[in-house]
């Protein structure tokens, strides 16, 4: 059910499984798209049904927190994650893809080799580089979460495009409360003069 698990793919799959559900529309509406996640992300192809749907989403929403919480908060929701579903790692090459380890049980379903996998991505992220790494944007108008492990780059925002958007908006409500009053009186006087 697993291939290659790095640390980094583990991440990964962590934060696009919490994004698959932000402020944008769901984007696991169906077990195709459930599907196509999970071919996006490396695996083989997955044969999913509505059950399997369901409770993939909620494993998301037992992973989302951890990009909100205090950081004894998130340790305790990654421990709980990973006592629940997680064994000891053990390598495998089944299937003719290359030696992985894996960190579910085998027959674990999907839901459960995604809890495993994305706790302990997400565990050991957060042991080398500290839970303040492990966020959600700062965009009023956005939920998307993120890692971050550049030490010296403090990252507030999923994109670029959000923190954009955040400085616009900033900066259009300081000038407008600087020059409010006057440009509201111009643009009557403009008005006016028609």
């Amino acid at each position: 059910m697993e291939t290659l698990q790095t640390p980094d793919r583990l991440i990964r799959l962590a934060v696009d499984l919490v994004n698959t559900k932000s402020l944008d529309p769901e984007k696991l509406t169906s077990p195709e798209a459930l599907e196509r996640f999970l071919l996006d992300h490396g695996e083989p192809t997955a044969d999913v049904d509505e059950d399997d749907l369901d409770q993939v989403k909620a494993v998301r929403e037992r992973i989302r927190p951890v990009f909100h919480a205090e950081p004894r908060d998130a340790a305790r929701i990654l421990n709980d994650l990973l006592a629940e579903y997680a064994v000891r790692p053990y390598l495998s090459d089944h299937d003719g893809a290359p030696w992985h380890l894996h960190v579910a049980r085998q027959e674990a379903n999907w839901a459960e080799w995604l809890a495993a996998g994305t706790a302990l991505g997400l565990a050991g992220f957060a042991a080398g580089h500290g839970f303040a790494a492990i966020d959600s944007c700062a965009a009023e108008d956005c939920e998307r979460v993120f890692v971050n492990p550049a030490e010296r780059r403090p990252r507030r925002f999923c994109t670029p495009t959000c923190s954009s958007r955040t400085r616009v908006a900033s900066y259009r409500a300081r000038r407008a409360a600087r020059d409010g009053p006057r440009i509201d009186s111009r643009i009557q006087e403009q008005r006016s003069a028609r």
